[in-house]
């Protein structure tokens, strides 16, 4: 029976070069931060979209958060069809789709047909975040796989921090159709870019080996409750600190604003610890346990009547681990991979995880704060914290003894 890690176990699937292609990699990574700068384009101009098509916040909610309900339902089955027509073809279908799909969005003149365009834009958008991640994989050498999907882990955060920045002076320069228009553009040149970089033809890789079974998915699938978890109860502290702010300190619109977006920009940070971390030996289950930090800090914002500062530095550890687990758990995948070139059905496991979790995780914080307050929200993330934690120990145990081969 071969031990030998996933990473080295199929020849199939490790096509990976002697050197790792970073300038390859560096694309294929901006194509995840477009497609998130189109994923949050509406959140900078919702008050304008809002009046001119007369709609409710409930409404503009909905449009800035239906990208990330298909994934919600079939991000495995996403997987499998990644799988079969290859990664390099579906991240160039996906970008293709977002970028038209954008473009049409532009003429949109009521919530139907703008809901209707994002539901065909959230297409692309999960091709794109299960095709990016399983390319990574493959062209980055051994050493180099934590720190490169580390990096990965970050596009959410940057794109979505880009397009606030560049949204409010591009929308009120150009109107929101013009801000819209502009990301079709850039969608447009990235799938061009994208096109030009990866193999054509021939050269193109098909997913080789048999397709993974349920067996095969069995601790993905718990890499991905993990994920789905801290999701759940990490993202929605960055999404109600405005109203927090604004509520219960008495701070304006455009500070609370100003103060969300740094605050969600530190999740990269964390993100891009873990490669460093991973690089230099650092056990999955030792950055397992630092997912515990949350737990204070969720006491911290919520427990009682903290000042202000309490307040951000309770949600900057929050969005810090966010950044950091997220991160973990797209390095940790390759470690509970039966085969390396499963990669693709795993990331689509993980992209349904992690929309699932982004997309109750808003709803149920909600529901709380409305019907309870604010504090009880500290025992629900310490709960899900808790569970997520946990089953990242699992994987930690499960990384130190790999999975027998497939063959």
């Amino acid at each position: 029976m071969n031990l030998q890690p996933a990473t080295d176990r199929s020849k199939s699937g490790d096509e990976s070069p002697q050197r790792s292609q970073w300038v390859t990699i560096i694309i294929v990574y901006l194509g995840g931060v477009v497609a998130a700068m189109s994923l949050g384009k509406f959140s900078s101009v919702g008050p304008e979209v809002a009046a001119e098509l007369r709609l409710s916040l409930t409404q503009l909610g909905w449009v800035i958060s239906a990208v990330v309900g298909v994934g919600a339902v079939v991000g495995l089955p996403a997987g499998y069809l990644v799988r079969r027509f290859g990664t390099e073809r579906s991240l160039i279908a996906g970008l293709v789709l977002l970028a038209a799909a954008s473009a049409v969005s532009v003429t949109a003149g009521d919530l139907a047909w703008l809901l209707a365009v994002r539901g065909v834009e959230s297409i692309g958008y999960l091709l794109i975040s299960i095709a990016c991640p399983a390319l990574i994989l493959r062209l980055a050498r051994e050493r180099d796989r934590s720190t490169a999907l580390s990096l990965w882990a970050t596009f959410v955060p940057v794109g979505l921090g880009l397009s606030t920045l560049a949204g409010g002076a591009a929308g009120s320069a150009l109107g929101w159709r013009g801000w819209i228009g502009l990301i079709a553009g850039l969608t447009f040149v990235m799938a061009l870019a994208v096109w030009m970089r990866l193999p054509r033809g021939s050269r193109r890789q098909a997913a080789a080996g048999s397709v993974p079974r349920a067996r095969a998915l069995t601790w993905p699938a718990v890499l991905a409750a993990s994920f789905c978890l801290f999701a759940l109860v990490t993202i929605p502290v960055v999404v109600l600190l405005p109203t927090l702010l604004i509520e219960q300190h008495g701070r304006t619109a455009a500070a609370a604003g100003a103060m969300t977006s740094a605050i969600s920009l530190l999740s990269v940070l964390g993100g891009l610890s873990v490669g460093l971390l991973l690089r230099r030996g650092t056990p999955v289950g030792v950055l397992a346990s630092f997912g515990l930090l949350a737990v204070p800090a969720a006491w911290i914002m919520y427990g009682g009547e903290g000042s202000p500062a309490a307040t951000l530095v309770g949600a900057g550890l929050i969005s810090l681990e966010n950044g950091f687990l997220g991160a973990l758990a797209f390095a940790a995948l390759p470690l509970v991979l039966q085969r390396l070139d499963h990669a693709d059905v795993g990331n689509g496991l993980i992209a349904q995880a992690g929309s699932l979790g982004s997309l109750l995780g808003p709803p149920l914080f909600g529901l709380v704060a409305t019907e309870f307050g604010f504090q009880p929200l500290a025992l629900v993330i310490t709960v899900g914290m808790l569970a997520a934690v946990g089953l990242l120990l699992l994987i930690g145990r499960r990384a130190s003894h790999p999975l027998p081969s497939a063959h």
